[in-house]
């Protein structure tokens, strides 16, 4: 398809089905140079019609922001609600698991309600205030420098104490799910206390809103390859979902 305008239509058309498109995969389909892809994407950029990204383009901006916890707290907040609950589930008798920081998080730590004794350890000073009047959950709390945007903990006293510990379960917060790039954050600092929580965990269980995907924050936590499940609202796309499940990955919609 070698018409502008063919083409154009067939890009706005992919993108409103699946929320991003491939540099690769439009060559593909439309039988025509990468070359002639990027000009594509370039001015349907300069339209406003899209975004463009680091291989192809999506319909959303890719690029989260950072905000106060006080105002994420407000966003999509019945879907968090319903994802903090799914997570509760998965908590087993005399667990130990570690809660990182978020909005998201914070929903599902108001939600736990478990059989036995709880050992938790947690970035979020939040989440500790939560759990804290829980007789059967021994709260951990990590210290270090407090990052007030989000109510938690970052640096090397928080990622020092973490090699002391072996959890069953993280239970992390994103800004940002990118098929190419991984999770971000928009803290770089948060970023590498997250990627130590991974290694001092046996299974890493993301919680996000279907609004964190093709986001990216400026610092990288991990690739998906890093995780074994994410739970996440009927919002997110079809596409979305039968990449994740492609790459060995657990979806659970709420």
């Amino acid at each position: 398809m070698s018409n502008l305008t063919g083409r154009h239509q067939h890009i706005i058309n992919k993108l409103k089905k699946e929320g991003s498109v491939n540099v690769v995969d439009l060559c593909d389909e439309l039988n025509v140079s990468s070359v002639t892809i990027r000009k594509d994407l370039k001015l349907l950029e300069d339209k406003h019609l899209l975004f463009r990204t680091h291989g192809g383009g999506t319909i959303s901006n890719p690029y989260a922001a950072d905000k106060h916890v006080n105002e994420k707290v407000k966003l999509h907040s019945v879907e968090k609600i319903s994802i903090g609950e799914a997570a509760s589930r998965l908590i087993e008798p005399n667990d130990c698991i570690l809660i990182a920081s978020g909005t998201t998080v914070l929903s599902f730590a108001k939600n736990i309600n478990p059989k036995g004794s709880l050992t938790v350890i947690t970035a979020a000073l939040n989440v500790a205030l939560e759990l804290l009047h829980r007789p059967e959950i021994e709260v951990i709390q990590l210290g270090g420098i407090l990052r007030k945007s989000s109510s938690s903990v970052t640096g090397s006293y928080a990622e020092k104490i973490l090699e002391d510990f072996s959890c069953s379960k993280l239970f992390l917060g994103v800004d940002g799910i990118d098929v190419e790039f991984g999770l971000t954050t928009t803290n770089m600092m948060e970023a590498q206390l997250n990627k130590r929580m991974i290694a001092a965990s046996q299974k890493t269980i993301v919680l996000a809103d279907s609004s964190k995907f093709g986001k990216r924050g400026f610092g990288k936590i991990c690739g998906l390859e890093d995780i074994e499940q994410v739970i996440t609202d009927s919002n997110i796309s079809d596409h979305m979902v039968e990449t994740l499940k492609g790459m060995g990955i657990e979806v659970t919609i709420v």
